[in-house]
């Protein structure tokens, strides 16, 4: 049995090495168990993230080996290939390569005093009396090691094995979309022409698909589904969507990997005595565009913060470890009850529907008035902050009676 450790991370991505890197400069002894043989890898989405909110956790600038491309244009497409192009005034959003950004933050928090343990995998849970106190760990020689701690967090990821042994309500399968994403040579597009976000039942249903350019010549596609074999799904968007097909014909995949997003907003309880969830297997992951990164990271602040006043007030108890879940909740809430409502009602809509509005806001020239959108994290906020606009009032009001028309509704 080794010493006790003020806290203990399960997982070593980005949410877990950031809560370790915060908990390191407080002090604090921490020690962050990773499955894998190296951070980083395998790499579970696109990269694609926020200027603004990298700034905001004083990512940014990054190492410029980290960055793969900076955007300032989205184009939505629906099955027919239109297209709605959004071009902002400025750079909003970047790619980066995932294993190298990653690493970027585990050394930040290897350098603050962080213990790293790679290719270990935390079996269990040690639970007393409802009380976790610490993981039952499986090194990669095969040898079991028990390792106590004052704290748990739970940087898993999407898998929740860990989470299944608490007494917390795990991740909802229902609100799960299943994840192709690839690697591509000889992508010929323009690069400057931004992102590529495709809309369509026949090619994503339940979700959307994307292709990100990258400066190279090359560019990371990809799409989620609630139905069906997602590898089938990119093959028709590469060979059949009457635009993305124009991309993508000639590119030649060089690197395919599938993971599972969850959609359904934040778990109702995060914690428990000596225990806190963060990140991905909290489901604190935007809803609309399935970006985890951002939130997963402001919340192991949060949980960090308040894992240090515990420890210091030696009481990690639920009735302590609750201020996590409130400050949580006032974090994300708003931003993600809206975001449930409009994943929601895309997924009611048929193409035709989806094509329709798109040409609508188009023609009164939506994409005109989001040009200086600079906040794509926190949506509702976004939507608070844009709702004056002429062209922004007139699309919910149309959205709003297609969804009357969409949805049937009893208002007798």
């Amino acid at each position: 049995m080794a010493d006790i450790q003020d806290v203990i991370v399960v997982g070593g991505g980005p949410v877990g090495s950031f809560a370790a890197l915060i908990l390191s400069k407080l002090g604090k002894k921490v020690t962050v168990f990773e499955e894998h043989s190296q951070i980083g890898s395998p790499a579970h989405c696109a990269g694609h993230i926020s200027i603004k909110s990298l700034k905001t956790l004083g990512l940014y600038p990054l190492p410029k080996n980290i960055i793969e491309n900076e955007f300032s244009q989205a184009n939505f497409y629906s099955y027919t290939g239109f297209s709605f192009p959004v071009v902002l005034s400025k750079p909003v959003t970047c790619t980066v390569n995932r294993e190298l950004f990653d690493k970027h933050i585990f050394l930040k928090a290897k350098d603050a005093g962080a213990c790293f343990h790679l290719n270990s995998r935390v079996q269990s849970l040690l639970i007393e009396n409802g009380s976790i106190k610490g993981v039952k760990v499986r090194k990669s020689a095969g040898s079991e090691e028990l390792f106590k701690a004052k704290i748990v967090l739970d940087a898993e990821g999407i898998s929740s094995r860990l989470l299944k042994q608490t007494s917390l309500k795990p991740l909802d399968p229902k609100h799960l979309v299943y994840a192709v994403q690839a690697e591509v040579e000889n992508y010929k597009n323009n690069q400057s022409e931004g992102v590529h976000i495709f809309f369509g039942k026949s090619y994503a249903p339940g979700f959307y698909a994307w292709i990100i350019p990258r400066l190279d010549g090359t560019a990371k596609i990809g799409l989620a589904t609630n139905t069906g074999n997602p590898n089938n799904f990119l093959n028709k968007l590469i060979f059949d969507h009457p635009k993305a097909s124009q991309y993508l014909r000639r590119t030649k995949i060089r690197k395919k990997e599938f993971h599972s997003i969850t959609l359904g907003g934040s778990l109702p309880k995060l914690f428990q005595n000596g225990f806190m969830a963060i990140g991905d297997v909290a489901s604190q992951v935007k809803p609309t565009t399935g970006g985890g990164i951002i939130f997963g990271i402001k919340s192991s602040i949060i949980a960090a913060k308040i894992a240090n006043i515990a420890i210091d007030n030696n009481d990690v108890s639920e009735n302590f470890l609750k201020f996590y879940q409130s400050r949580c909740d006032k974090a994300f809430n708003f931003d993600i009850n809206v975001m449930l409502k409009f994943r929601s009602f895309l997924n009611s809509l048929s193409d035709k529907k989806l094509d329709k509005i798109l040409r609508f806001c188009k023609k009164i020239g939506l994409n005109k008035t989001l040009q200086n959108i600079d906040e794509i994290d926190f949506q509702g906020r976004t939507l608070i902050k844009t709702i004056g606009r002429p062209a922004v009032s007139i699309t919910l009001f149309y959205l709003f009676i297609t969804y009357l028309t969409t949805n049937t509704l009893n208002l007798e």
